[in-house]
């Protein structure tokens, strides 16, 4: 038999889609699985955006440019003028979500053996996108005792080799929620030039912040012109994530062009999905002040329902809609499947997504689940109920 490749074998499985089998077991069987696995939320897509798909007038569903309509690209630089970000349409490459826009940024950035550090956990995904690029991840530890602040920037500086050319920052974070401040976006800033680096950052949460925090742009900070790129997407802002349209934004003019020809080589972006997402850039302001109240009232039913069980810690994430727990358990991952293989209350079971898959060191997070507050504040409040009773059943609890 033909053997599959080293890069192949490497490839992680997902740790917010692994366990799905074990969630179509539980509906086979007759149960409701709460997914909080995932950050597909339930909010509704901006009507603009299914009204210009719906009222389209082409014939053809045709190629776009591979760096995407023109009008798109134009609309997207007025809003990133509008949240303060200076660029223009041709410093902006439409891609197929904000996956393949850090994909294409790893692969013209970084030669395969470069290292890329990250602070962990981090959004599971990029250690695939690393895998594929070849590159490899130096994950820094946040903790949750420190809220998932940055780790002191001296840590950070240490893990830093002959071999690194990157440091890839999410902000907005997922899975944790932090919003980073100013003082640490300058700490990373000042890490970045001393060493000649890329700063790879993925914003797409940037509407998510709540009550005082305020998310600042990588591409906002003085001397970064030549370092900076920047991964967006439409699927968490406008609850677009299947129309997998995101950004690639950079004013390196060389690293711009080495992202066009990969963009190239795979012909364009959706052109169904670009139409949505030119229209979604007219949405109302309103629709964003609902949905992070919507938002706010899930994460504080969330946060105060975990934290009031024994032996469970939930920091109160700033942004985003996800959060990070720690649980009295023995594995995330065995607890994970447990909860949808062996276990619900009254005819109910949560999914969620063990957090050792969103860390790149061996061991870590093995007492922790993401957990992404996507329904509504009645569902988030069974789904605390399902956990607590869980804890207490669970053969392998450590209280």
């Amino acid at each position: 038999m033909p053997r599959i490749s080293t890069k192949g074998q490497a490839m992680p499985d997902s740790p917010i889609r692994k366990l799905a089998p074990y969630a179509v077991a539980a509906k086979a069987a007759g149960r409701k699985v709460l997914h909080l696995n995932i950050g597909q939320p339930d909010i509704a897509t901006p009507q603009v955006a299914l009204d210009a798909v719906k009222g389209m007038d082409r014939t053809v569903i045709e190629y776009s440019p591979s760096d995407g309509f023109a009008s798109y690209r134009e609309g997207l630089a007025g809003y990133y003028r509008s949240v303060g970000v200076d660029i223009t349409p041709e410093q902006v490459i439409v891609t197929t979500g904000g996956s393949e826009a850090l994909v294409f940024a790893f692969q013209a950035c970084l030669e395969p053996g470069d290292e890329v550090i990250i602070p962990e956990p981090f959004y599971a995904n990029y250690n695939g996108f690393a895998t594929m690029a070849g590159v490899k991840v130096v994950p820094v530890t946040s903790r949750i005792e420190d809220g998932f602040a940055l780790p002191p920037v001296a840590d950070i500086a240490a893990k830093v080799t002959d071999r690194t050319r990157a440091i890839l920052i999410c902000n907005p974070g997922n899975p944790t929620g932090y919003v980073y401040t100013d003082a640490e976006l300058e700490a990373i800033r000042s890490l970045v030039l001393e060493h000649d680096l890329y700063l790879f950052a993925d914003e797409v949460y940037r509407e998510f912040c709540y009550g005082d925090q305020v998310p600042t742009s990588v591409l906002s900070l003085p001397g970064l012109d030549d370092h900076v790129v920047l991964m967006d997407s439409v699927s968490k802002r406008y609850s677009m994530c299947g129309a997998r349209i995101g950004a690639l934004v950079t004013r390196n003019a060389d690293v711009h062009q080495a992202c066009m020809r990969f963009a190239m080589a795979r012909l364009s972006p959706p052109t169904l999905a670009q139409i949505a997402g030119e229209a979604a850039l007219q949405t109302p302001a309103s629709y964003f002040a609902e949905v992070k109240a919507a938002y706010v009232d899930r994460r504080d039913a969330l946060v105060e329902g975990l934290n009031a069980i024994p032996g469970v810690t939930v920091p109160k994430p700033g942004g985003a809609f996800y959060a990070v727990a720690r649980l009295p358990i023995d594995s995330s991952d065995a607890f994970c499947q447990w909860m949808l293989s062996d276990f619900h209350l009254d005819g109910e079971t949560v999914m969620m997504a063990p957090a050792s898959g969103f860390y790149a060191t061996p061991g870590a997070g093995q007492d922790e689940v993401r957990i992404a507050y996507v329904l509504e504040t009645a569902a988030i409040r069974r789904a605390v109920a399902i956990i607590a009773a869980a804890l207490d059943a669970y053969p392998g609890c450590t209280r």
